[in-house]
């Protein structure tokens, strides 16, 4: 009996210490991390490694003043163009090709209240009639003012007595990777549509050629979504939504727009002079990396080596030399050739650049005044070729082509008296548009003068000729 109650009072004591143990110290601390709980929520980094500084999340950003700004200045545009329909066997035996009308979606930005429009040229490419619809359901017929093929950008214009609300252009130099952007455009026919993300890159080229300048973003961008508004927080348009990179014809992750920079001199150009003025530095480049660094014997890796000036240029003439590396252009810093190119393409002739070179380990500032395309030259088959004038093409009612200067070839001369002044304006069924195209073919074929099957010719008469190799 004496062992029992000994028992029990050891029991009920244990009882008693382990009741006090869990009062002054467990529950008490829980009541602290319930009030942390709270009060503060702590975010900690996905490593391995820990801080002790408490982290707070930052306020997210608010887009709605922007989108309310954006929503109304973005169109829907239609375009109907004819192409042929499937050949039948009345069709073969008739000798006839059937029509049918194709109907194409896309949208468009309102830059001006008294309905200019501007969009890209793939929206409204081989249009008949053309159509917009604003976001408060009124629709317009509109004209086509001018395009531009190389950036990608058409003008359009409708007419109403009433102004129309419009885009403010904003700098897109200034825009940085890391900010906040909108995508405003109408997706798979559907009206305005907003999304968001953020700048992930620029100066990006996506054509392997670099004279692309696209501005990257992860906003949500989807077929349809072509021509619409690339914002910044501030409601400004920085940039025309052009191209996705996709594998399924839909949006996986990047999306690209031209700079609101060039699009916006693009537009500009087309309403003043009626096509664009491109102002050109006059060099040859090549671009910088840790190979070519090491075959031209340099230190650099970063800008763009002169490796050629043109005669007559306004490189030539402000005494930029071969050798050079162009690290600046005015306040902007070129570590690649597509940052070169897409700040000359914002540029016209006779605007004068600060352009900062590094020469003997030494930076120096040459202020440069821009040429015009048509000086602009290139070789092939012992021809010599550059832009066509815009007298010249008025003369022959062209659009397209390259002029000859000069020609070396005499199985050609012989052939079909190709001299000076003849108008080369296809390469293997590529229309050359400039000389900048006929350079690009050079570096797609591995021998283009030994590749070279056919040939599209006008002479100094304008008779159209064909030549086949």
């Amino acid at each position: 009996m004496k062992k029992f109650l000994t028992l029990v009072a050891v029991s009920v004591l244990g009882g008693i210490i382990t009741l006090s143990s869990y009062k002054l110290f467990i529950e008490e601390d829980s009541i602290v991390i319930a009030e942390n709980n709270q009060t503060q929520s702590t975010f900690l980094p996905t490593s391995n490694s820990f801080s002790k500084t408490n982290l707070v999340p930052s306020e997210a950003p608010s887009f709605i003043e922007a989108a309310d700004k954006a929503i109304h200045t973005v169109v829907h545009v239609k375009n109907t163009s004819m192409v042929s329909g499937p050949t039948t066997f009345e069709d073969l035996f008739f000798g006839r090709q059937t029509q049918r009308a194709q109907v194409g979606t896309g949208s468009g930005v309102i830059i001006d209240p008294k309905g200019y429009i501007i969009t890209n040229n793939h929206v409204i490419e081989g249009a008949r009639d053309i159509s917009v619809t604003l976001n408060d359901n009124r629709t317009y017929k509109a004209e086509l003012v001018g395009t531009d093929s190389k950036t990608d950008i058409a003008l359009l214009k409708v007419e109403t007595e009433d102004d129309l609300p419009f885009a403010t252009f904003g700098d897109s130099d200034q825009a940085k990777i890391g900010e906040w952007v909108l995508a405003v455009g109408n997706p798979f026919n559907l009206t305005s549509t907003v999304t968001a993300g953020i700048i992930s890159a620029k100066s990006r080229d996506l054509s392997g050629q670099n004279y692309q300048s696209f501005i990257q973003t992860d906003a949500a961008v989807n077929p349809g979504n072509s021509g619409g508004a690339l914002v910044n927080a501030n409601g400004e348009l920085i940039g025309i939504n052009t191209a996705i990179t996709s594998q399924t014809g839909s949006y996986i992750g990047y999306s690209f727009a031209v700079p609101s920079n060039i699009a916006g001199k693009v537009v500009l150009d087309i309403m003043e002079y009626g096509n664009v003025q491109n102002g050109i530095l006059g060099v040859s480049v090549a671009e910088l990396n840790s190979k070519t660094a090491k075959d031209l014997e340099i230190h650099e890796t970063e800008g763009v080596y002169v490796s050629a000036v043109e005669d007559e240029s306004g490189a030539k003439k402000a005494g930029i030399t071969e050798g050079d590396i162009i690290k600046q252009i005015d306040n902007v810093r070129i570590s690649k050739f597509s940052d070169l190119s897409g700040y000359i393409n914002t540029k016209r002739p006779n605007d004068v650049v600060q352009v900062t070179v590094l020469r003997n380990g030494k930076e120096q500032m040459i202020p440069v005044t821009l040429s015009k395309s048509e000086i602009l030259k290139a070789e092939f088959l012992g021809i010599e070729v550059k832009n066509i004038p815009k007298n010249i093409k008025n003369k022959y009612n062209i659009e397209a082509g390259v002029l000859v200067t000069k020609n070396s070839n005499y199985a050609l001369y012989r052939k079909v008296g190709l001299d000076a002044g003849y108008i080369i304006t296809e390469i293997n069924d590529v229309k050359l548009n400039s000389v900048d195209d006929l350079n690009t073919l050079k570096r797609q074929y591995t021998d283009l003068e030994n590749q070279i099957e056919k040939m599209k010719i006008i002479n100094k008469d304008g008779q159209k000729i064909e030549l086949y190799f």
